[in-house]
């Protein structure tokens, strides 16, 4: 079926889009009208899908509180139209015109919901909460470029556990956009092996706040961080270098016993199934997989055996906080 998109402001609106949503959300399921309709949607870009005959079928809103997030909501679709894909075609047109927007997309999910949404290329960032009396979990894509790329070809694409394809990376932005997309849904543990922990790749304010976020989620929480040199940490503060010292029990670094065998390759894998590896030091080329437990297990062996013979740094030890 074909399926036809048209964006509106809200001042410019039609009466459709407020219908639509008047009846799935406040009719349906019962959503108090105070909630429904809010000061959002003076900002918010709003999207209507028509069928060929031009009938409206369903509506959803994007807007922008940060410079470079994007917010999904108010997704509905009328109960005649439903089970035709028009839901998931409004979403991947959502992500695809927003790709050069906006570095990151997030969106409230029902919980039922979550599926739709993950086969889009989001993943669940938060515990269950009550919105309007139904449970929710915030969602996220932290790459929409690549997620709009994966979506003709992929399901799931970027979930963990779940999307087996590779994914290649040869400019430093695609690694940067894979290592966050993996690391952000690691629920346990970040294996990180690199010769430096080079400011343009780890001391970025998304990635900090992603390992700070594992580091403190449990107590079995395990970040480590296995690396050739600390000489250029100790000259300049890091963020992952403060992080390691305010919570010493998740976060460790360690430093590579160069009489014992160790890899040519960097590496980060994240849980049991997703790994982003790269060819050698100084280049960003590589790839990456988010469900490789093949893979991440051989080279988990192989980090291990490095952790074992490393050594922690006298040096970071004993800067000031």
């Amino acid at each position: 079926m074909s399926i036809r998109f048209r964006k509106y402001c809200w001042q410019l609106a039609p009466a459709s889009i407020r219908d639509i949503r008047q009846k799935v959300f406040i009719d349906e399921q019962n959503v108090p009208p105070e909630l429904e309709w809010d000061e959002t949607d003076e900002i918010a870009d709003h999207y209507l899908a028509v069928l060929p005959d031009n009938t409206p079928a369903g509506v959803a809103r994007l807007f922008s509180t940060l410079e470079e997030t994007g917010h999904i909501g108010r997704m509905a679709i009328l109960p005649q139209c439903r089970g035709q894909g028009i839901g998931e075609k409004l979403l991947r047109h959502l992500i695809t015109e927003s790709a050069s927007r906006f570095s990151e997309l997030r969106l409230s999910a029902q919980e039922h919901a979550i599926p739709f949404y993950q086969r889009s290329g989001f993943h669940v960032c938060s515990d269950v909460y009550d919105d309007a009396g139904i449970p929710h979990f915030d969602m996220r894509c932290l790459a929409p470029d690549l997620a709009a790329e994966g979506l003709e070809n992929r399901n799931q694409p970027m979930i963990l556990g779940s999307d087996t394809g590779s994914w290649l990376f040869e400019t430093e932005t695609r690694l940067v956009n894979l290592m966050d997309s993996v690391v952000g849904q690691a629920g346990q543990r970040i294996w990180l092996y690199d010769r430096l922990l080079e400011h343009e790749l780890y001391d970025r304010l998304r990635f900090r706040e992603l390992i700070s976020a594992l580091a403190r989620r449990q107590r079995l929480s395990e970040v480590r961080l296995l690396i050739h040199d600390d000489k250029p940490l100790v000259k300049r503060r890091h963020s992952l270098v403060e992080l390691m010292r305010r919570l010493p029990s998740s976060v460790e670094l360690r430093l590579v016993n160069d009489d014992y065998p160790i890899e040519d390759q960097p590496f980060i894998l994240a849980d049991r199934e997703g790994v982003v590896y790269r060819h050698n030091f100084y280049k960003p080329e590589g790839f990456a997989n988010f469900s490789d437990s093949g893979r991440v297990k051989l080279l988990s062996e192989n980090f291990q055996r490095m952790w074992d013979a490393a050594r922690p740094s006298l040096e970071l030890r004993d800067l000031p906080l």
